[in-house]
């Protein structure tokens, strides 16, 4: 049998070791007796491993992963440009850095052979199929606007960035303050909902569950966006502030109040999150927390580059941006 494309995982079921057995084998590593050494090569050989995969030292091929049941790259403000920090990173380092979408039921393994990568960049939710799929790869691996045990990730400080939208609403008089919440199934998503609700605790606002809104996600994303915020506006007491979960649902969320004759600030303020390009455009000019999107694909890049794929979960500094979406009367432009 010679198979250039067998896995370690089948290669360590195959001598009936551990991954890490394997591992130790092929790269001559201590820990292990001769004759297990020797029973692993001989399998090795036999299969056809491909030694060329045990490759040491910096990456020389990154492959960019995002999930494309999400969104396209070409249409999502956020992580277009997270891949341009990555590909810049890379550009600096001599690296060749490469782009493919995945979901849920794909040959994953497959897919990235074909790549000939050395590396992998997860680029924001993968279900638990296509996680396992991807680990399954067995490359050095760093997640960015995600989060999974024993990865090495890297993220905005999520919770921190919803508090802060929470308390400057809260602050600036709102007493109804609704969220619109994308899945909690993904990691960013949850911590800006427990980031919100932490805030409302201090200040001692009762939690009220008809003002967390969970959007629609059967419906096509814009339309998830504005039917989450019509419904804010058919209860009996609307709110008086809204802190979206991004800043797209935000911005769809104020043509729904202006459609219905709701003025923002004047009658509903609002917050969104990541700083995309057009909540500096809109009208209102939408108040938003500013992540540094660029640097977290560079520091994903970083991270491969440096070796330092072992778990954790890196944070990024994030900062609230004032503008007239959610601006009380003398606020400053930008709140740290």
């Amino acid at each position: 049998m010679s198979d250039k494309n067998v896995t370690i995982r089948e290669l360590a079921q195959a001598a009936k070791v551990s991954i890490g057995t394997v591992s130790r084998a092929l790269k001559g590593q201590p820990g292990l007796s001769e004759q297990t050494r020797a029973d692993v090569l001989s399998v090795a050989q036999a299969l056809g491993y491909d030694l060329g995969k045990l490759r040491t030292g910096k990456p020389r091929r990154i492959l960019f992963l995002y999930n494309r049941q999400l969104n396209s790259l070409a249409t999502n403000q956020f992580y277009s440009v997270v891949l341009h920090g990555a590909e810049t990173a890379c550009r600096e380092a001599g690296v060749s850095l490469s782009l493919m979408s995945v979901a849920a039921g794909d040959d994953v393994v497959a897919q990235v052979r074909r790549h000939d990568a050395d590396a992998l960049i997860g680029m924001g939710f993968f279900d638990n199929e296509t996680m396992a799929a991807i680990r399954a790869c067995e490359l050095p691996l760093v997640l960015t606007d995600h989060f999974h045990n024993g990865l090495h990730c890297i993220n905005d400080d999520n919770l921190h960035g919803a508090w802060l939208a929470t308390r400057h609403l809260i602050e600036g008089g709102a007493r109804r303050l609704a969220m619109i919440m994308g899945p909690l199934s993904h990691h960013s998503v949850a911590l800006r909902a427990k980031g919100f609700r932490r805030a409302l605790f201090e200040a001692g606002h009762l939690a009220d569950p008809d003002l967390e809104i969970s959007m629609d996600m059967t419906l096509p994303y814009d339309e998830a966006g504005r039917d989450a915020m019509r419904r804010l506006l058919e209860l009996p007491e609307p709110p008086d502030a809204v802190f979206a979960y991004n800043d797209s649902t935000a911005l769809n969320a104020i043509e729904v109040c202006t459609e219905a004759g709701v003025r923002v600030p004047e009658d509903i303020r609002f917050v969104g999150y990541d700083d995309i390009a057009a909540a500096s455009r809109s009208q209102p000019p939408l108040s938003t927390v500013s992540v540094d999107k660029d640097a977290l694909g560079r520091e994903a890049v970083t991270a491969l580059m440096d070796g330092n794929t072992g778990p954790g979960d890196t944070l990024q500094a994030v900062e609230l941006i004032v503008r007239q979406s959610s601006r009380p009367p003398g606020a400053a432009e930008r709140v740290a």
